[in-house]
């Protein structure tokens, strides 16, 4: 089946799954969204194929269901490519996420729950610890799907770590993984990253490596030769796909955050300011904002960023305290209450809902005390335990600017450390108080353009973002569909494409 394409294939009275692994030269060289896209194709070709990443490093985490019936949290990409294969998304896909709270300092999440133990070691003691779990997590994959795709994690010639590994070129043996590179030919010198990776790599891992892949091309792919042809003779390893920059494709952006227009400067109607603070959490949940046309989103870091917009948008945060402080050291605090005060929308989303509020009060060391922008008269006292949640809701009654959203029903899910309630003696007197509108989730203040939730997810719902903007949005079976139609060209064989 499907002998024109340069992807392995499931051989009939195969004991466990076949492993393709993706990896790449370096950050945002496209691992995320290439193994999206091949789990999307294996799927198509009628495989039972799911996604796994051992370590993923990132503070966009979605909530899945774990064995023990608790709720658990995994990386983004691996859930979205969960998606893309058609499967329940779960706690094995996943089984290490790291979310970073500082420079030099992670909270651990192991098989979807923290562990302080684990948060508290240092990082190359981890791997000893982590290993018999991650490689049990696999192993049970294996049992269950015909095809694990699997994505490493920065780059497996990372020489520096070989000795911990536990996500890269470690995993690619214990699986005998078909390893792909890929490379991010658009930033330039991609035939010397794939070449230096693979020459990093000992002889035994260097024969795991079946291609070489080529993201973000732009221009004549005839003009690549004789460049691919001369690599494979110093590697003995083939390009197996060239893939054009995708501009616009539907997913989130793992690395990073860019500013967008969907459609064009032209014809912008609406401009969100989402506040870019360090240790911004979730941001993957705005994706859908930059899917609509006409709608610029700007990642606001400065001041000036706010002038013009329409909505300031306070996202989520790991360390809710050290990013408020950040925004006062920027200015931004004021730029945010200044939107407020003139009627402009603002909606803050869990750190986001805390920081709009007065006061933060950590008992525990969870995360610190501060006081809030006090946009809304709330108090948030954070707690030891995590509150770690899948929910389906109904919006209740919203004052205009928001009122649109009403009744609406949605699947939305919680990451939160914190309790937040409001106090009535914060606005003693106001003639136009604010209210809660559900107890310990959702407030908004008297003249209703603030509100504030815990709850994620709200705009990947389809009838809350028609409410907003009366237009549909892409959905992601779409993308999936378009990405899986995709790789029957780009990893075409010579002759085939």
């Amino acid at each position: 089946m499907h002998p024109h394409v340069n992807l392995p294939l499931p051989q009939p009275g195969q004991r466990a799954a076949l492993c393709v692994m993706v990896q790449g030269t370096s950050s945002n060289a496209g691992k995320s969204w290439v193994a999206t896209a091949l789990c999307a194709w294996y799927r198509a070709q009628g495989y039972k194929v799911a996604p796994f990443k051992a370590q993923n490093m990132s503070n966009n985490a979605r909530v899945v269901a774990t064995p023990g019936g608790q709720w658990g949290e995994i990386g983004t990409a691996q859930y979205l490519q969960a998606l893309a294969a058609g499967c329940q998304p779960d706690v094995r896909m996943n089984p290490l996420l790291l979310k970073p709270e500082a420079d030099t300092r992670s909270q651990v999440v192991l098989m979807g729950q923290v562990n302080a133990q684990l948060s508290s070691l240092p990082w190359r003691s981890r791997s000893a610890q982590v290993w018999p779990h991650i490689a049990a997590a696999l192993d049970s994959l294996r049992q269950d799907y015909e095809v694990v795709v699997i994505e490493g994690a920065g780059s497996p010639a990372e020489i520096n770590l070989s000795t911990s590994d536990v996500v890269n070129m470690r995993v690619a043996a214990y699986a005998q993984a078909h390893c792909l590179v890929v490379a991010d030919i658009d930033r330039g010198g991609a035939f010397a990253h794939l070449y230096g990776t693979w020459a990093l790599l000992p002889p035994d891992e260097q024969a795991l490596i079946a291609g070489f892949v080529l993201n973000k091309f732009r221009g004549d792919a005839a003009l690549l030769a004789p460049a691919p042809q001369m690599l494979q003779a110093k590697t003995g390893v083939p390009t197996v796909a060239t893939i054009p920059m995708q501009w616009n494709h539907g997913l989130p952006e793992e690395d990073g955050v860019f500013d967008t227009c969907s459609t064009g400067q032209g014809c912008i109607h609406t401009t969100v300011a989402i506040v870019a603070y360090p240790r911004m959490s979730n941001h993957d949940e705005f994706q859908p904002l930059l899917n609509v046309a006409g709608v610029r989103v700007v990642w606001a870091r400065t001041p000036a960023q706010f002038v013009g917009v329409d909505w300031v948008i306070l996202p989520g945060s790991k360390a809710t305290a050290a990013d408020l402080a950040w925004m006062r050291s920027q200015g931004l605090d004021a730029a945010v209450t200044a939107h407020a005060n003139a009627g402009g929308r603002v909606l803050g989303i869990c750190g986001g809902l805390q920081m709009l509020g007065e006061a933060l009060i950590d008992l525990h060391g969870v995360d610190g005390n501060a006081a809030g922008l006090g946009l809304l008269p709330l108090a948030t006292l954070f707690a030891p335990n995590k509150t770690v949640q899948n929910v389906q809701v109904h919006l209740p009654p919203l004052r205009a600017p928001w009122h649109a959203l009403q009744g609406m029903a949605l699947n939305v899910y919680e990451i939160h450390h914190g309790q937040t309630q409001l106090r009535a003696d914060m606005q003693a007197g106001a003639a136009d108080p604010a209210q809660e509108l559900v107890p310990g989730m959702v407030w908004q203040n008297g003249a209703g353009n603030v509100w504030g939730t815990y709850w994620h997810g709200m705009l990947e719902n389809t009838a809350f973002m028609q409410a907003l903007f009366g237009q549909s949005i892409q959905g992601l079976e779409t993308v999936f569909a378009t990405l899986a139609d995709g790789v029957e060209r780009w990893f075409a064989r010579s002759g085939d494409a």
